[in-house]
């Protein structure tokens, strides 16, 4: 019999070909714009051409360069300014992209507030070590500022929170590490979320946390690492059992 295995009767091959998925064409303008991008070929704040001109040099529809010029923008890659000398500028990822990032996880997955404050406690040690080593004059008055607008008794609840916030993002953005301060920036937004409660945010606990940042800050200016790290533990610590023990929620509702 001269048939292969691979021909039929008719002589024409019998081989099977899986499924193949083809994918858009919008992913393929975005994956091209966000390499270039990556790699430095497109600068910070260079301007992308024109949308028509994209349409042209593609040969892609108008509608799907603007799909790929959306992806890039919810990427944080790109932004988009409106009017006569607006367009697409291209910008690197930063802290805020990943803080963005991490938050998405935080709702998506309805992250336990337990596992927050874990995070925070393996983390904000080593990030006020670090801060003890590679702080500047700027981050010292970054961190005092947030000093002074806690100690502020006027202020209310938001105003508490906030400083609060500051403080902690001070001190991550003081270790010079981006990794570490667009990680604390999500944290410390999904903790003010979660002590919005005056019946918590009460005046011992005030009091607490103004002298727990004061003596950090004085270790960091003193370039203490090993005292920032110590009283950092200490604080996260004390801090994450007081929420856990007055708050009953297991989920961190974010905005």
């Amino acid at each position: 019999m001269s048939d292969t295995n691979a021909q039929g009767r008719s002589g024409r091959s019998s081989i099977q070909l899986s499924p193949m998925k083809v994918p858009k064409a919008s992913d393929v303008l975005a994956n091209e714009l966000r390499e270039r991008i990556l790699t430095g070929e497109f600068a910070e704040g260079m301007g992308l051409p024109a949308e028509r001109d994209l349409v042209t040099q593609t040969g892609m529809s108008r509608t799907t360069v603007r799909e790929a010029l959306r992806i890039l923008e919810v990427q944080g890659l790109i932004r988009i300014k409106a009017g006569r000398t607006g367009g697409a500028f291209v910008q690197q990822p930063g802290e805020e992209a990943m803080a963005r990032t991490v938050n998405l996880l935080i709702r998506g997955r309805q992250i336990r507030l337990a596992a927050l404050l874990e995070t925070r406690e393996a983390i904000e040690p080593f990030c006020a070590q670090l801060a003890a080593s590679a702080r500047t004059d700027d981050d010292l008055a970054a961190l005092d500022a947030a000093n002074a607008a806690i100690s502020d008794d006027t202020g209310g609840l938001a105003k508490f929170l906030q400083a609060n916030v500051d403080w902690h993002v001070a001190v991550a953005r003081a270790s010079h590490n981006e990794l570490l301060s667009g990680m604390m920036t999500a944290l410390s937004r999904a903790i003010y979320t979660a002590t919005e409660d005056e019946n918590f945010v009460d005046t011992e606990v005030r009091h607490t946390t103004i002298r727990s940042h004061e003596t950090i800050t004085a270790a960091i200016r003193d370039k203490d690492g090993e005292a920032a790290v110590r009283r950092m533990k200490r604080h996260v610590h004390s801090y994450a059992q007081e929420i856990l023990k007055r708050d009953e929620r297991a989920e961190i509702e974010l905005p």
